[in-house]
């Protein structure tokens, strides 16, 4: 069984292949895409010993001549370093701009990949071949590529969309449960952000999904990734509306910062108690019903996940440096922090009109005992 989602940018155009099998028959997919018969791939280490060698297979198989890079497994990949390494690798390897790069991996690895294939020769061709859920469902598709900095999360990167994305959901089985339920938060975000019909489908059928079930799994992804790809057909550069993707990043990034980039919080756990923080606040603020962020953590919960700062092993940092590091999100205009709130399960949007006192308590409660709804702002 397989799908296909379409991603309509004119001559940037590409599908994303959604299915099983699709790592052994990945050759078919590449092959149209090469005006010369040669790729370059950069995995990690983790993915290099699972998947690696079903894709040179494939690739051997077609006639496709093929070299690879092989990146330390982590956030940490995503930095200066790791991009100058990749990037002399495909200078070495004589990558042509008609060429095409392969980004083997999850999130770290696309984004990174991505990255380096925007800058070199001031734009390379490249396909994402995304193996963990986060990957598939959000950043493998869209087009945002970076890296992260001393001062933050991709505060630097470029728009750089991939000529193709295949989510092969047989690579999801070779997860940890850890990492295939933090890329469940990203999942789940979409129905947050703009579809309550979602949400609702996977308060029943996440748990199945969970388990492995291979239709619920394929329905996760293509519904997840419609909605994106709808949302940035309609603002590719987040000028508006694909903001509203950013449904708990702003405090997602914070944590991970404060985490130090580090196995203590994985980017989808940080999403699942972004999301969390940023219904419990629209609560406080009034903007939504008391019963949407207990919803939200319900579902979390039931689904084994963090929902609070006080969920993430070790020491974090106090509300007010909390405070300062959102400080670094890439949503702050004119000194300005703008959030994504919530009406409602399936309703977001911008706004800066965030009192910094609510703020600081929501996260003040969520690292010290967990969230504590207050009564409305009138």
């Amino acid at each position: 069984m397989s799908v296909c989602v379409h991603v309509p940018l004119g001559d940037r155009a590409y599908d994303i292949q959604i299915g099983q099998g699709l790592l052994g028959k990945s050759a078919q997919y590449i092959r149209p895409f090469l005006r010369r018969s040669k790729v370059v791939i950069v995995t990690d280490s983790i993915v290099e010993r699972l998947h690696l060698s079903s894709l040179e297979e494939a690739l051997d198989k077609s006639g496709i001549a093929h070299s690879t890079l092989t990146l330390p497994a982590g956030e940490n990949t995503k930095s200066w370093p790791f991009l100058s390494q990749t990037i002399d690798f495909f200078l070495n390897e004589n990558v042509e701009r008609s060429d095409v790069v392969i980004a083997l991996g999850g999130g770290v690895i696309g984004d990174l990949v991505g990255f380096a294939a925007a800058i070199l020769r001031r734009g390379v061709r490249f396909i994402q071949i995304p193996t963990s859920l986060l990957a598939q469902v959000d950043s493998s598709v869209g087009g945002k590529t970076g890296i992260n900095t001393q001062q933050g999360k991709n505060l630097v990167g470029a728009f750089h969309q991939p000529i193709l994305v295949l989510a092969d959901i047989d690579v999801l089985n070779t997860l940890t449960r850890r990492n295939f339920i933090a890329g469940y938060g990203e999942v789940v975000k979409y129905g947050l952000l703009g579809d309550e019909s979602f949400f609702t489908w996977l308060e029943k059928n996440g748990p199945s999904l969970a388990k492995g079930d291979i239709f619920a799994r394929i329905e996760a992804v293509r519904i997840s990734c419609q909605m994106k790809a709808d949302i940035i057909v309609r603002d590719e550069t987040e000028q508006g509306e694909r903001a509203l993707l950013n449904l708990g990043h702003t405090f997602c990034h914070a944590l991970e910062a404060a985490a130090g980039y580090s196995d203590k919080l994985l980017h989808g756990e940080g999403v699942a108690i972004g999301c969390a923080l940023a219904f419990e606040t629209s609560a406080r603020l009034g903007l939504c019903s008391q019963e949407d962020p207990s919803r939200v953590r319900a579902h979390f919960r039931a689904m084994g996940m963090k929902t609070d700062i006080c969920d993430i092993d070790g020491e974090m940092p106090n509300a007010t440096e909390l405070l300062a590091l959102m400080g670094q999100d890439k949503k702050v205009v004119g000194g300005q922090l703008n959030y994504i709130m919530v009406s409602g399960i399936g309703q977001s949007f911008m706004t800066s009109d965030v009192p910094t006192e609510i703020v600081l308590s929501v996260l003040h409660d969520a690292k010290n005992s967990g969230a504590r709804s207050l009564p409305r702002q009138r």
